[in-house]
């Protein structure tokens, strides 16, 4: 009797012991709903996909997060704020995922802003730049990774006020980003430069742009200086115009965004040298954590990585340490956690803002150079977010507004 009772609680222990690990082992993923213009805007977000899947794998291979996987779920916008919504409610209702993220156009950030609002959902936006959504349409619910509009116009605008030019022309697509970027530029260059005049600024529709049309209404004003705010497609056939008419020749250029490599890329030699850029000099940052990052990210993908690749790795620690501070996926959790979160990044200390929600990645600035063919940044500096955010006071006049 005594015997079989014995094998009886061996046996019953054994399972016991088994189910226990076989309940870790098969615990649910968190599922991160990530959500941009795949199709829309493929030379940015495929290196952003990568980034993340890279981020995701070593977090995962190091055990996960809380003892469970990561599992992003991504879906493409379209480049659409309706396409957006669409699908960020598959995510939250089919899908049942933890939190959403992503979105890279400041129109389709808005939209799932305002998705998120709704359906009180964690929203970490990792691209969008538009500052109305950390100050004029902020919610609780959602923070933002990169570097503000605010944040890259006055960091151009510190460079354009040591240059002698006084009369400006400004080019932009005309929807929310490029709008905000430049009334941003032009605020904070008078500020600094109270002499200064806008003698032209040009609208072209986001991926429509008529290069020929824009440069000579920006030269029949006579600018001095330019400030660009056109990216992608659009830059690549404005850049070519311009130099085809002389048009940047004996002016300066201060350009956001246009050092990034994705937009750099297609220009080849033909980037335009000695132009003011933000953007991401890969192959110079030295950094132990950015080469860890480089040297994982190579390795993998057989290509070196650009913008949109560093801020899907990033974003991606980003959710993770905020949920492991967090000790969940609860909302309301995951935003006290992040309100004061801090992280260390391939890019430096990143922190988030309590009062804002936006964190303090920085911005890399220099100039263009043409090198064995192609376009890199030199002389270039990394410039903390920290130091170019606005007063929390001001902050407060424009979230009562």
């Amino acid at each position: 009797m005594r015997a079989c009772f014995a094998a009886k609680l061996l046996l019953l222990t054994a399972a016991a012991m088994v189910g226990g690990s076989a309940g870790a082992a098969d615990a649910p993923p968190i599922r991160i709903g990530d959500i941009s213009s795949y199709s829309a805007l493929p030379i940015g977000t495929r290196g952003y996909r990568q980034g993340w899947e890279l981020a995701q794998d070593e977090i995962n291979g190091r055990g996960g997060v809380l003892g469970r996987k990561l599992e992003i779920v991504a879906r493409d916008d379209a480049g659409k704020p309706d396409v957006a919504i669409t699908q960020a409610a598959q995510l939250v209702d089919a899908e049942q995922v933890d939190l959403l993220t992503g979105t890279i156009l400041s129109n389709v950030g808005l939209a799932v802003a305002d998705f998120a609002k709704e359906r009180k959902m964690f929203f970490l936006a990792s691209q969008p730049l538009t500052d109305a959504l950390i100050w004029d349409k902020r919610s609780r619910y959602t923070f933002r990774l990169r570097p503000s509009t605010y944040t890259q116009a006055a960091i151009l605008a510190q460079e354009a006020a040591k240059l002698p030019a006084r009369r400006w022309a400004t080019i932009a697509p005309d929807y929310e980003f490029g709008q905000a970027a430049v009334a941003d530029f032009k605020r904070e260059l008078k500020r600094l430069k109270p002499g200064v005049e806008f003698v032209s600024e040009q609208w072209p529709p986001l991926g429509k742009i008529d290069a020929g049309a824009v440069v000579q209404a920006m030269t029949a004003g006579h600018p001095d200086a330019i400030f660009n705010a056109t990216f992608g497609s659009d830059l690549a056939k404005l850049v070519r115009e311009g130099t085809t008419r002389d048009a940047f020749a004996g002016r300066s250029v201060v350009s956001i965004l246009t050092g990034e490599p994705e937009y750099l890329a297609p220009l080849k030699d033909e980037a335009p040298e000695g132009w003011i850029v933000t953007g991401y000099p890969w192959s110079e940052i030295a950094t132990p954590a950015h080469q860890a990052f480089l040297k994982a990210y190579q390795a993998r993908f057989k290509e070196p990585p650009n913008i949109g690749a560093l801020i899907g790795y990033i974003n991606t620690l980003v959710l993770a340490k905020a949920i492991e501070t967090a000790g969940s996926t609860n909302t309301d959790d995951l935003i006290k956690a992040t309100e004061h979160l801090k992280i260390d990044t391939p890019a430096g200390p990143v922190a988030f803002r309590a009062i804002d929600h936006q964190s303090t990645l920085g911005v890399y600035i220099g100039k263009l150079a043409v090198k064995d063919g192609q376009g890199v940044m030199t002389d270039w500096r990394y410039v903390d977010g920290a130091d170019y955010q606005p007063a929390d006071a001001d902050v407060l006049a424009k979230l009562k507004n």
